[in-house]
């Protein structure tokens, strides 16, 4: 097949969620199909990765849309219904270009990555096209009111929940629509009633985040990780390192809390002390992750799955974790990760991980299956190829 990849973003350095799923998933199908990409470019970095790709991709074409365009976009549009994440990405060049790409050559299927490329395509009912949405944005921003802001935010969060659920139904208008959790499906099923999603789950990539003989009997070690400029993310750790952490160092007052991961912001940055680290960016995440005790993922709001979550349970270290993105995983809790929502329930289960190597031990090991025999990206990979064939086969 000769598939186009739609990304908004360029997908190298594979360090964040969006990145890390197109070059997951182009690594594992590029040997079977010929791979095209159009995508932007926000940074001069981003322009110099042009090799990288062409290691995967056999066309590469990025249209550089720099930051202060995006966010002239937004302000132009700030009057009007179109969500300000669409706002932010659109790009008369990288329409054109994506024109000339249609015009010159025969897609078997189109993969467009994000409902902020979802515009681009959706009226080409000539074309087979897949919409991947990594997550229901709706349901993010809909959770985002759980959490305390100021009037100023709320009004503003609001009213881009409302554009966001009304302009979702977009997803109709292609030949599929994709979403990497079960709890999120449900809810645009609710919300939108339409029978074209299926579920297309991230993964994890084994032969970088797999069991490395951790050390159980180690107790000392709690880790977080993530994108520290990401607003989901900032707010979980200050509310860990606030509410929980206290509660946890009562019966281990040993025990220290490492915030792992890159851009962190001075909200963040300000939470070191002698039993806080904050490191920045990591480049091998997962001897961070074997080092951990214990992974935590206290997220407040947000929605789809949770990366941190997948990896720590891929190298078989616990988790405790909220509700967000849980029930999308369909696992038990204990089997890897455990669930908790209530700030006393949430410290007393790390506590009981911490005082028992067995604990650790046994639900570590159980999400290290988990996630080699569902979360695999070869196994991923395989979903989307059929979902492709499946499309390109109804034209």
């Amino acid at each position: 097949m000769k598939i186009l990849f739609l990304a908004n973003r360029v997908p190298y350095p594979p360090y964040r969620g969006d990145k890390l799923k197109i070059y997951n998933l182009a690594k594992r199908l590029c040997s079977r199909h010929e791979l095209h990409l159009l995508t932007f470019a926000q940074t001069e970095d981003d322009l110099s990765y042009t090799a990288e790709l062409e290691k995967l991709f056999k066309k590469v074409h990025i249209i550089y849309l720099p930051k202060w365009r995006s966010i002239l976009n937004c302000v132009s549009g700030l009057w009007s219904d179109v969500p300000l994440q669409l706002l932010y990405f659109h790009s008369a060049e990288l329409q054109q270009k994506l024109n000339e790409m249609i015009s010159e050559h025969r897609y078997d299927a189109v993969h467009v990555q994000h409902l902020r490329m979802s515009p681009y395509l959706a009226a080409r009912k000539d074309i087979p096209r897949i919409l991947d949405l990594p997550d229901a944005f709706s349901l993010y921003w809909e959770r985002r009111k759980n959490v305390k802001r100021s009037l100023a935010v709320t009004l503003f969060e609001n009213m881009e929940q409302k554009r966001v659920l009304k302009y979702e139904k977009v997803l109709k208008d292609y030949d599929m629509s994709l979403v990497c959790s079960a709890e999120d499906l449900e809810y645009l099923e609710h919300h939108h009633h339409t029978g074209n999603l299926r579920l297309l789950p991230n993964g994890v990539d084994m032969t970088t985040f797999s069991p490395r003989h951790h050390d159980y009997a180690q107790n000392d070690t709690l880790l977080f990780t993530g994108n520290m400029d990401y607003e989901p993310n900032v707010d979980a750790v200050i509310y860990f390192t606030h509410s929980v952490l206290p509660l946890i160092r009562r019966k281990h007052p040993h025990v220290k809390l490492i915030i792992a991961g890159q851009r962190p912001v001075p909200k963040v940055q300000e939470l070191a002390n002698d039993h806080v680290q904050v490191t920045g960016f990591v480049k091998d995440l997962a001897d961070t992750y074997n080092a951990a005790s214990v992974v935590v993922a206290p997220l407040r709001f947000g929605a789809g799955t949770q990366n941190k979550v997948l990896e720590a349970m891929a190298m078989g270290i616990p988790v405790v974790c909220s509700n967000i993105g849980f029930a999308g995983l369909g696992i038990k809790s204990g089997e890897g990760a455990i669930m908790q929502t209530d700030t006393a329930a949430f410290a007393d289960t790390v506590i009981q991980l911490l005082s028992s190597e067995e604990m650790r031990r046994k639900t570590g090991q159980a999400g290290a299956e988990v996630i080699r025999t569902r979360f695999d990206w070869d196994i991923i990979a395989g979903t989307l190829e059929r979902y492709l064939q499946e499309v390109a086969a109804r034209k």
